[in-house]
């Protein structure tokens, strides 16, 4: 880190100061190794399963320019299980890889473009989110344009094409991702509350081998809505899709509702819900009803243990999630209790109830000082024999999830030419 502080410094030397006057350079690094005991995370385990037991570790690097008119940002990290090599290695299985690599132009006041890999996160992150519970974290190699107007009118267009290689002919594009995407982003102010409306279409190549590839276009059109008024604030969203996934036509549907009222200065009582449309386990039709919530950042949403939604329950019975939340929050602690009530939306079987079962989360967060904090969480999953034909495993077992996170975030170094004067 020595070495990027002497460069940065060089740097700025170097410069004349009539060009540097209101440059700002910084560094900064996180660390966040997190310990799992996976006792039917994701799904239910089997009476002759044992629990996984790990620990993960995100070690990240940024660095940022900045000036009048503009910007760049470039972050690498390295994500893997403490283990997965040998202490005395050659190389690392998990080797260093980009997450953020942008630059960003302001044309005007009111006008910025930004190209390059980057976060792409509005409103509640239901739909387009950070996912950054993930160690890898998500970002889109993407080109996108704001315009603010009048103060509290935003305006975002974005755009993204993707390929597997260089290439001097078309092959299939065989990365587990979308081929291209453009979404709208409109949102508004209005003292205390705000409104948004998102447009976002994907295409989606597929095709056998040996044929031509084909993209199935999906569209996600909806609004979400935020109010704040005294001690009462929350939010709620609805969202459609329709298009093509697969060759099967979609119609689908989304709805949530989050409300919270503050007690006190401390405690604050909440509840919700949302809902998925699904399709019928027994739906032979070409046509998809299940609701899926693409880029959204999953683990904040129906539960902590990830039955829904994290890497599963794809194009499945859809999902009615009502909870709770009660939470105390300090300066520099916060706990919550938040009980799920899990529903399917969709039928799964005959003579299968639509409830899946109930999960509780616990989780404590305390910010040691600025650039350290740690998190600890339990979750317990009470199932259903629905949820048991839906995910396999046992419901009759104990299934549990603890975990405990150390979020180390110091700023390594920060420069300005104002800082010399």
């Amino acid at each position: 880190m020595k070495l990027t502080t002497c460069c940065f410094l060089m740097l700025s030397i170097f410069l004349s100061p009539f060009s540097m006057h209101s440059q700002n350079f910084e560094a900064g690094l996180q660390l966040r190794p997190r310990y799992e005991f996976r006792n039917g995370f994701k799904t239910l385990l089997v009476e002759e399963e044992d629990p996984a037991s790990f620990i993960s570790q995100r070690s990240r690097l940024f660095l940022g320019f900045e000036n009048e008119a503009l910007q760049v940002k470039f972050s690498v990290q390295s994500t893997g299980v403490w283990g997965d090599s040998p202490t005395m290695r050659l190389e690392d299985n998990n080797a260093l890889s980009v997450f953020e690599a942008y630059g960003q132009y302001q044309v005007s006041p009111q006008f910025i473009l930004r190209v390059g890999r980057q976060v792409l996160t509005y409103d509640n992150q239901r739909i387009l989110g950070e996912v950054d519970w993930a160690q890898q974290a998500q970002s889109h190699d993407a080109a996108l344009l704001s315009w603010w107007l009048a103060g509290n009118h935003r305006l975002d267009v974005g755009a993204a094409y993707n390929s597997s290689a260089e290439t001097v002919a078309r092959i299939p594009y065989n990365v587990n991702s979308y081929k291209n995407m453009q979404f709208a982003w409109y949102h508004l102010d209005v003292n205390k509350v705000g409104f948004s409306f998102l447009l976002l279409n994907t295409g989606y190549e597929h095709g056998l081998a040996g044929a031509s590839p084909k993209v199935d276009y999906l569209q996600t059109y909806g609004a979400f809505h935020q109010f704040n008024s005294g001690n009462f604030f929350g939010n709620v969203a609805a969202y459609g899709q329709t298009g093509e996934r697969n060759d099967r036509e979609v119609d689908a549907w989304y709805a949530g509702i989050n409300l919270n009222y503050k007690l006190n200065t401390a405690w604050t009582l909440g509840m919700g819900g949302e809902y998925f449309s699904g399709t019928d386990r027994s739906e032979s039709s070409e046509h998809i009803f299940s609701f899926t919530p693409l880029f959204g950042t999953n683990h904040g949403f129906n539960g902590s243990m990830d039955y829904f939604f994290v890497g599963n329950h794809q194009n499945d019975v859809g999902l009615l999630d009502l909870y709770g939340k009660l939470s105390w929050k300090s300066s520099k602690s916060e706990v919550f209790v938040a009980p799920h009530f899990f529903s399917s939306a969709a039928e799964v079987g005959a003579g299968y109830a639509p409830y899946l079962g109930t999960e509780i989360d616990f989780v404590g967060l305390y910010k040691v000082q600025r650039d350290f904090s740690i998190g600890i969480g339990y979750s317990q999953m009470f199932a259903s024999a629905t949820l048991e034909v839906l995910k396999g495993g046992d419901r009759d077992r104990t299934q549990n999830w603890a975990w405990i996170m150390l979020n180390f975030t110091p700023k390594i170094f920060q420069f300005s030419p104002k800082d010399l004067q």
